[in-house]
């Protein structure tokens, strides 16, 4: 009994741990961008170094001493040594903690470049800063230089300095990416991933060559012996090997360790049982208990949208619980904050984050082939629900007739000086466009505000329409035969709220009968000799007072009620909405149907 006591004490805090790490992956995601951060400044800056060669092997000396006071200060090599043993420790625990080894490339490449690296520079790390340290070998870029061209082999040198960078930059992409401004500084982060080890290895090749020449010359390479405080150099290249040879086992005895571990860890997990996890149509597969929700669909080959890979950072991987939340653990903090940004719906989680623990059924919220900018989602909105918002629709009367006698050129410019007037009318009020129909205009308003706001916003935006068509017309008066006439509908009530839509043609829209009356009421601004139709419903939510308007009750064609309305025979003269209306917000964006 004691003894199984013991045993029990013991596993205790390693769950701890795994509950603390699972619990917070925020932490070792800071702490691999943070320990790698520093290793980029520290290869940029060495880089750099390099790259001085083209000017003269001087220079390159002297670009060292501003190096080392850096690196080789104290706080220097704590930040320095304690980011490059992390770094390799969180490498190994990246290969231990994933369930599944498939991955993209970019994840392969960046994991395996990673893992080549410690062998590739241990013996340029131990022969210059190890030997500095034991032995007091001044390790300047002359001595360097000649070990690598004179004495050694260079091309190792090259390869470990393309497979660093490499790993780096595809790091500092799955960091960047998801910014976003990313795309706005893609050209210069890409000339100066590119320049950067170019100009480093041309630097490099400079000095290399120069140091191969006055290595020819008689007794110079006993003299920088000599200069480099090597009395005895067998003893020296002697220990540096034999330190190779330490770090080397301990490395890849690590790396056995690690994949010794996941293959127990493996094991454990089969012996907890097996969780059915249900897809959309029916599909269903089982799994141990542990891998996430993500790692299950790569594990069985379904695809799954994971832009930042599985780190909990993008929200492009979210699915909806359909069956089985209620055994589901509570989102991390690190998970609800990224929820929080998109304003999630209740039953929505990161799949990267979610391991069920017991049968479950999903559904994936966005397309595998989703790009980045699908991480940045705001609105509650794009998940497809049900909300009162205000629609407005406009349309130009006559335009076919007037672009009969005009050119296609000319037409296309008419068209787009109006569109341009409009969309900023529009947008300047607080709504979004919708969509151009021909010569027609849908918007909508209160999408992500309340259906208060977005009457109120419509209400001004028809106004300000009116304003810039009178502009426009002045603007454009030598180049119409008559004046641009519109008619605008605007009506408010529930509709279904969603992105919709195929590839780059995918926008946030609204569906339903309130999408459908707003356009009928655009159409009766023709019968009315009006430039504006709106609903006594978009009145009352607006508050302004119409009083003074003429109103009619109307049947409209999908309705079994017909319809109170407002005619405005210029909408430039409608007042302006009271400060409660515009003012209010609701945090739901519902609004009880009236």
């Amino acid at each position: 009994m004691a003894t199984a006591s013991r045993a029990k004490a013991s596993r205790r805090p390693t769950r701890r741990l795994r509950r603390y790490v699972r619990r917070n992956p925020v932490t070792l995601r800071s702490l691999r961008l943070g320990t790698g951060l520093v290793l980029t400044v520290f290869v940029a800056s060495h880089f750099v170094n390099h790259a001085v060669g083209l000017i003269s092997l001087h220079a390159m000396e002297t670009g060292r001493l501003w190096f080392l006071a850096v690196w080789r200060s104290a706080p220097g090599t704590v930040i320095l040594m304690f980011s490059m043993i992390a770094h390799v420790l969180l490498a190994m625990w990246a290969v231990y903690s994933r369930r599944s080894l498939r991955m993209s490339p970019a994840e392969a490449i960046q994991l395996l470049l990673g893992l080549a690296t410690p062998p590739l520079i241990v013996i340029h790390i131990i022969g210059t800063r190890g030997a500095h340290q034991m032995f007091g070998v001044e390790d300047t870029y002359t001595f360097v230089l000649w070990q690598l061209w004179v004495q050694g082999d260079g091309f190792r040198q090259v390869l470990a300095s393309t497979v660093i960078w490499i790993h780096t930059c595809v790091g500092l992409y799955f960091w960047l990416h998801l910014k976003p401004w990313y795309a706005r500084a893609i050209p210069y982060l890409y000339g100066t991933a590119l320049l950067l080890p170019v100009v480093s290895m041309l630097g490099y090749v400079a000095g290399g060559r120069r140091v191969d020449q006055l290595a020819a010359e008689e007794g110079w390479s006993e003299s920088l012996l000599a200069a480099a405080n090597i009395a005895d150099p067998e003893m020296v290249g002697t220990a540096v090997f034999a330190a190779e040879d330490r770090v080397l086992q301990v490395y890849f005895g690590l790396l056995v360790l690690t994949v010794i571990a996941r293959l127990l860890r493996q094991l454990a997990e089969r012996r907890r049982g097996l969780v059915r996890v249900t897809y959309p149509n029916g599909r269903r597969v089982q799994i141990v208990r542990g891998p996430t929700i993500l790692e299950t669909s790569r594990i069985n080959g379904i695809p799954h949208a994971s832009v930042c890979g599985g780190r909990g950072r993008c929200s492009t991987c979210r699915i909806r619980i359909n069956t089985g939340g209620e055994h589901v653990d509570e989102p991390s903090p690190a998970e609800q904050k990224v929820l929080e940004r998109i304003r999630a719906a209740p039953d929505v989680r990161l799949a990267c984050q979610l391991r069920p623990s017991h049968d479950i059924s999903v559904t994936p919220l966005l397309p595998p082939n989703v790009g980045p900018q699908q991480g940045f989602r705001k609105s509650e909105a794009h998940q497809g629900r049900e909300q009162e918002i205000a629609i407005l629709f406009a349309d130009i009367r006559g335009f076919t007739t007037i672009s009969e006698s005009k050119l296609p050129y000319d037409v296309v410019f008419i068209l787009n000086r109006y569109f341009r007037s409009m969309g900023e009318a529009i947008h300047g009020a607080g709504g979004r466009v919708d969509k151009f129909i021909g010569d027609g205009i849908m918007a909508l308003f209160g999408v992500e505000t309340s259906a208060r706001r977005g009457c109120a916003d419509a209400v001004r935006a028809a106004r300000a329409m009116s304003e810039q068509l009178e502009d426009l017309n002045r603007l454009l008066a030598a180049d119409l035969p008559q004046e641009l006439r519109i008619g605008i509908g605007i009506h408010a009530g529930p509709a279904i709220v969603g992105e919709m839509g195929y590839g780059a043609s995918t926008s946030v829209t609204a569906i339903g009968d309130t999408v459908n009356t707003a356009s009928r009421l655009e159409a009766m601004t023709k019968e009315f000799e009006s430039q504006l139709v709106m609903s006594q419903r978009v009145v009352d939510l607006a508050g302004i007072d119409l009083s003074g308007w003429p109103a009619e009750e109307r049947p409209v064609r999908g309705r079994t009620e017909p319809l109170t309305v407002r005619i405005v025979k210029n909408a430039r003269n409608l007042p302006e909405p009271t400060r409660l209306a515009s003012n209010r917000r609701s945090a739901t964006a519902h609004e009880p149907v009236g």
